[in-house]
Parts: structure tokens; sequence; C-alpha cells
């Protein structure tokens, strides 16, 4: 009985650790990009349904649903652990590789963005540069007829009086 109840606070111990990389994982997300207010509160609900359903799991899997207060001892204990002991090496390790993928990627997308470049000169620019003076065109066209209504409109008073 001793020996199954052991075996058990080890295997808590394991969940502690494994919910303290999944809050170091999102840790790194928040360090390798920048996120906006709305899906931080998302990757926190995420955290949290997800720790939840971690804890759930192992409760049913291992203890037939029999909650134990050394269980969350033991979670608490496999989190400490792990916060003290691995987690800044946890997220420098990850933090540099991501941000290092993330700048190949980000050179893979301007090398594979050159062509389109490349097209935009040739094609919009002159388009722009025919709306631009269709614009310019139409604009004093309108600056014109006002001008001449304004005009006209003297003319009418002036000869009214």
């Amino acid at each position: 009985m001793i020996i199954n109840q052991v075996y058990l606070f080890l295997i808590f111990i394991v969940n502690g650790i494994i919910i303290g990389i999944l809050f170091d994982f999102f840790r790194v997300l928040r360090k390798s990009f920048k996120t906006t207010d709305i899906v931080t509160y998302i990757e926190d609900l995420l955290f949290w349904i997800l720790t939840g359903f971690s804890i759930l799991y192992f409760i049913f899997v291992f203890n037939n649903g029999e909650i134990r207060l050394f269980m969350f001892l033991g979670i608490a204990i496999g989190i400490t652990v792990y916060m003290l002991i691995f987690s800044s090496i946890f997220i420098k390790i990850n933090v540099t590789v991501l941000v290092f993928f993330k700048n190949i990627l980000k050179k893979i997308l301007i090398f594979i963005l050159i062509p389109f470049k490349f097209l935009k000169k040739i094609f919009f620019k002159p388009i722009s540069f025919i709306f631009i003076n269709i614009r310019k065109s139409s604009t004093n066209l309108y600056n014109n007829f006002i001008k001449i209504t304004k005009k006209n409109k003297k003319v009418e008073n002036n000869v009214k009086n």
C-alpha cells in the first residue's frame, strides 16, 4: 500500500514537471513573438485548460479518480523543482532556437517575395501612375467646374440687379 502511494506521489511529481514545461512553453512563445493582449488571454486560457486536463488525466489513469492530498503536494513539488532547476535552461535554449528559426523563416520569405516586388515595380507603378493622374485631372476638372459655376452665379446676380 505504501509502495503504491510512493509510486503515485512520484507520478504526480512528474505531472508537476510536465505542467512546468507547459508553462515555460507559453513563456517561450511570449518571449519569441510579440503578442497582443487577446492572444495572451487565449494562451493563458489554453494553459489552464491543458493543465486541468493533465491533472484529471493523471488522477483517473493512475488513481482511478480518487483524489488525495499528496497528489497535489506532488504536483507542487514537481513544479517547484522544475522551476528552480530546469526552467531557465529550458527557456534560454528554446528562445534561442525559436528566434533562430524565426529569422531563417523571415529570410526565406524575403527571398520568396523578391519576384513579387519586381512585379510590383513593373505592373503597379504604371497603374498607380495612371490612377494618380486620373485623380489629379478629375480634381482639377471639378475645381474648374466650381469656379465656372461661381462666375456664372455672379454674372446672373449682376444681371438681375
